[in-house]
């Protein structure tokens, strides 16, 4: 399998020369990113050309990278006492993202050749539209219209692009980081309306992490200094 995703990386290096911005490989994973501009175009090459054959769209999604490498607390350190419950909000910057905003990712299938790759385009906050690429795979239906709905990206060319998961009367995208965690709205029945009704949501927004306790004798620190080993 490595040899062919060797192979699948000259190949792809090969045919679009100046035309992608990256391939790269990590962890046997194969992902190129092409400008939004010749998406589709890159698209229909890689499932009509021989030397790929990518005949099978697996999945479609949009990515938000807002506050990308910044969390609540500090994740890469973990301590015997775990995390506590973070009640403010403190954002701790472990990588700092300064490339655009919003992604759109699709996962392809070759059957054929036995591979698999990643397409990754990035789409401008003020202009977030990408080409639907429901010509090319029909599969792409769904997935473009749930990657609309939760996170406002257009597909232009769908033929039926409309929410997909949330309510039809939905105001927002719930998938974007700036949306509340416990939402905008909340609904109940009323019995004397004898309908269901939104109100404003009526939680406090707080961030809860849960405590970690870790009795694994790996974690614990001898009361002499020791490291813990042996």
């Amino acid at each position: 399998m490595a040899n062919g995703v060797a192979d699948l990386r000259r190949r792809v290096e090969g045919r679009f020369d100046g035309e992608i911005g990256s391939c790269r490989l990590d962890r046997g994973e194969l992902t190129i990113e092409v400008p939004r501009e010749s998406y589709f175009a890159v698209c229909k090459t890689l499932r009509d050309e021989e030397d790929f054959g990518f005949e099978q769209l697996i999945d479609l999604c949009g990515v938000d990278y807002l506050e990308h490498g910044v969390a609540d607390w500090a994740t890469r350190k973990a301590t015997a006492q775990g995390f506590g419950r973070a009640v403010e909000r403190r954002q701790h910057k472990e990588q700092a993202w300064a490339g655009l905003r919003f992604a759109v990712v699709v996962h392809l299938l070759s059957v054929r050749h036995n591979w698999r790759l990643r397409v990754r385009t990035f789409v401008d906050e003020e202009i977030l539209v990408v080409p639907s690429v429901i010509q090319l795979w029909a599969s792409a239906n769904w997935f473009e219209r749930e990657a609309f709905d939760l996170f406002g990206i257009l597909f232009d060319g769908h033929p039926d692009l409309r929410r997909i998961l949330t309510d039809y009367g939905f105001i927002g995208h719930p998938f974007r980081k700036d949306f509340p965690l416990s939402g905008n709205v909340e609904m109940r029945y009323d019995p004397e309306q004898q309908r269901v009704i939104y109100e404003p949501v009526s939680i406090e927004p707080r961030v809860l992490v849960p405590r970690v306790i870790r009795d694994d004798h790996r974690y614990q620190i001898k009361a002499s200094g020791g490291n813990g080993h042996g």
